[in-house]
């Protein structure tokens, strides 16, 4: 992680990705007391107000942490719009130079939970990777513009089980396009990455009888999953030629690329992780081989639609799940209309994204 000394190094870099972004602005500030960086990456607010997570982790340099600030940040534009909600694309990276803990963890939340406030409800937050639900309440006390909890009870709130819900109807729904059928009964599903979100899918494709291979850079969770799951562990070298029929990427990007696509031995790939690809071309890979893709945005958006909905008022735990699991028809609808094209689903779902900013744009 880059130091104050070393900023001149690099700042060049920083500089340029800005101005060439195609994104509305970042918002930068330096935390002397923790030596870490924020950069909040507003990309596009035609449906509503910047709204994104905030992500906490050390990064190789500064120029990584805004380039993965700025790709989150669009998704989240993406993201929105495929959801039809009333929230623009924006992302948070807190780049720190190490695990933070205690005091010094929180001093930096408050920090920039004040930063958010300034912003005056432009930009709207809650848990990312790295983040957990009690950073959220320590925000909540410096900003009103933060979910994650709930405001009435105090209760917090954990949006992995409704990121895993949307993912689980999203590979239900892929396989009967991929495989003639949505029963997982029998499917082999590869899951990369065994976080929050990760272990929870695990837990719902076991339950709907689908046989489980596990990777993971933490052996025990690997061990616990096998213990409890009957999962098989698949070391994380081998995760790309690992036989299966779905692969689920549910922790960092781009694990989809040009090296791994060819070793690639599943027929559909859907799960959690954002930016999968590492870059645009892979998605015509991986229609060259035939094998479908799931875009992230579409599939992992179950979270961001519960906090969404329950911002709005909506508390119905069964309302909350119908209209997660309904993620489910738009992954349908998005492969069979790539099928009928020829062409990836990112094709089709860019387009659904450009029709929804497009109407919204002729709306005002």
């Amino acid at each position: 992680m880059s130091s104050p000394a070393t900023m001149g190094a690099v700042s060049g870099g920083i500089e340029e990705r800005i101005r060439a972004w195609e994104g509305q602005g970042v918002v930068c500030r330096y935390d002397r007391e923790t030596d870490s960086w924020v950069f909040i990456s507003l990309h596009r607010d035609t449906l509503g107000p910047f709204t994104g997570g905030t992500r906490m982790k050390s990064y190789p340099s500064l120029d990584e942490a805004l380039e993965d600030g700025q790709r989150l940040a669009a998704g989240m534009t993406a993201k929105w719009a495929v959801l039809g909600m009333p929230y623009g694309g924006g992302k948070a990276v807190l780049a720190v130079p190490g695990p933070l803990e205690g005091g010094a963890r929180e001093g930096l939340l408050r920090r920039y939970g004040r930063l958010v406030a300034s912003l005056g409800g432009r930009f709207r937050t809650g848990e990312d990777m790295g983040t957990t639900p009690d950073d959220m309440c320590i925000l909540a006390e410096e900003t009103e513009f933060v979910h994650g909890f709930d405001r009435e009870t105090g209760e917090k709130l954990d949006p992995s089980p409704y990121t895993a819900r949307g993912v689980w109807a999203g590979i239900a729904a892929g396989c009967a396009e991929v495989f003639g059928s949505d029963d997982l009964d029998g499917r082999t599903v590869l899951i990369e990455g065994l976080g929050h979100v990760g272990w929870r899918l695990a837990e719902m494709l076991r339950e709907s009888g689908a046989g489980l291979l596990v990777a993971d850079i933490d052996g025990a969770r690997c061990e616990r999953a096998a213990r409890e799951l009957g999962a098989t562990v698949v070391e994380t070298a081998q995760v790309a030629s690992a036989e299966c029929d779905v692969y689920a990427p549910s922790a960092i990007g781009a694990t989809v690329n040009r090296d791994t696509i060819p070793r690639l031995a599943c027929r559909l790939i859907a799960g959690s992780a954002n930016n999968q690809l590492a870059e645009p071309a892979d998605a015509d890979r991986l229609v060259e081989r035939g094998i479908a893709y799931v875009p992230d945005y579409v599939i992992n958006g179950g979270g961001a639609m519960s906090f969404g909905l329950m911002s709005n008022g909506e508390k119905d735990p069964e309302t909350l799940r119908r209209r997660v699991e309904a993620i489910g028809d738009t992954v349908s609808e998005l492969l069979r209309e790539a099928a009928e094209r020829g062409e990836s689903p990112v094709a089709a779902a860019n387009r659904r994204v450009e029709r929804v900013l497009a109407a919204s744009a002729r709306a005002e």
